[in-house]
């Protein structure tokens, strides 16, 4: 039986590494991929590790290792360099010392195989087939999107958040937004839990709280680009003061689906619609201001956005684009 290794930082996963990989799995029986991080790096480790268990759960010839190194005992370079190389192919004798064959697509390929005594089999050695860097993505990630492993893409995908008091076009905005942007929404959850705002309770803010967070965190990876989300968690807990005087507690996880890039403060300076579930018209004055000084309490940098319902659009467009350098 043949047992080959291919390694790497996959900083991030993409295309290239998923050809070199499927190139080696088919030129040996069993093959590792090891996963080579440090701490300091923006990625981590276990991220990646989960990355590649995802893409290849069902390849059992395949097995993922995630070794996490010292830069000082174990350099860098960019560039093949046999004293380098020959400290490595040290440590991958121990790692995998029933290896027979190293997969790479770069000249050290050939000093770790004869460091470590075994074949090295080169794949696409000049880029012609996948001409992308991981350097390359993590400068412009929207730019070489279609490069990104698709089970990495969640990891670059930008958070927009629409917030503001009742009937300031958060719900409508949000889906021409990601209709424009061609990607998912996702929708404000309190009318799934409570029919009128002065009915709520604060265990009904709880629910919502949990279902909102879940729904975000399901329909981050089908989203291109950028995930547009009607309403946070800060909301709710504005909701929470304003309403019944009492701070809303919620489990981590609830706090890390609700970390966005962006926050979009709709004001109230359009005209207001009772659609008979809504608070009084003065109350939804007072709930803006409540909720913008909560946010700002907690040290958030809020966009506003006003004018007419074009304008809302035209404006949230054009912050979205200069932000994340969209085309």
């Amino acid at each position: 039986m043949k047992t080959g290794f291919v390694f790497g930082k996959f900083l991030p996963l993409h295309t290239g590494h998923l050809a070199l990989i499927d190139f080696a799995s088919r030129h040996c029986d069993l093959l590792y991929v090891i996963i080579c991080y440090t701490s300091s790096e923006p990625i981590d480790g276990a991220i990646r590790e989960n990355w590649l268990l995802s893409t290849y759960y069902n390849h059992p010839q395949i097995r993922i290792i995630a070794f996490e190194y010292d830069e000082q005992i174990l350099p860098n370079s960019s560039e093949s360099s046999e004293e380098i190389s020959k400290i490595w192919s040290e440590t991958f004798k121990k790692i995998v010392p029933e290896a027979e064959i190293v997969f790479t697509s770069e000249k050290y390929g050939d000093y770790v195989a004869s460091f470590m005594g075994i074949a090295h089999i080169m794949y696409d050695e000049y880029r012609l087939k996948t001409p992308i860097s991981a350097t390359a993505i993590r400068n412009n990630p929207f730019l070489h999107w279609d490069e990104i492993a698709p089970v990495a893409r969640s990891f670059f995908i930008k958070k927009i958040v629409l917030i503001g008091t009742e009937s300031t076009g958060k719900s409508t905005l949000a889906n021409r937004l990601a209709d424009y942007f061609h990607t998912t929404v996702v929708p404000e959850m309190a009318r799934d839990i409570i029919e009128k705002t002065e009915e709520c309770t604060y265990n009904d803010l709880t629910k919502i709280a949990a279902l909102h967070a879940t729904t975000i965190t399901e329909r981050l990876p089908p989203a291109n680009k950028l995930l547009i989300v009607d309403t946070d968690i800060k909301t709710t807990q504005s909701y929470s003061l304003f309403l019944f005087g009492k701070e809303l507690q919620v489990e981590k996880w609830i706090e890390e689906a609700n970390r966005f890039d962006l926050y979009l403060f709709l004001e109230p300076d359009c005209d207001f619609v009772q659609d008979g579930t809504r608070l009084p018209a003065d109350d939804r004055l007072r709930l803006s201001i409540h909720h913008k000084e909560f946010y700002l309490g907690h040290g958030i940098d809020l966009q506003y956005i006003n004018g007419t319902w074009g304008q809302r659009f035209e404006k949230a467009v054009d912050i979205i684009r200069k932000r994340f350098f969209i085309e």
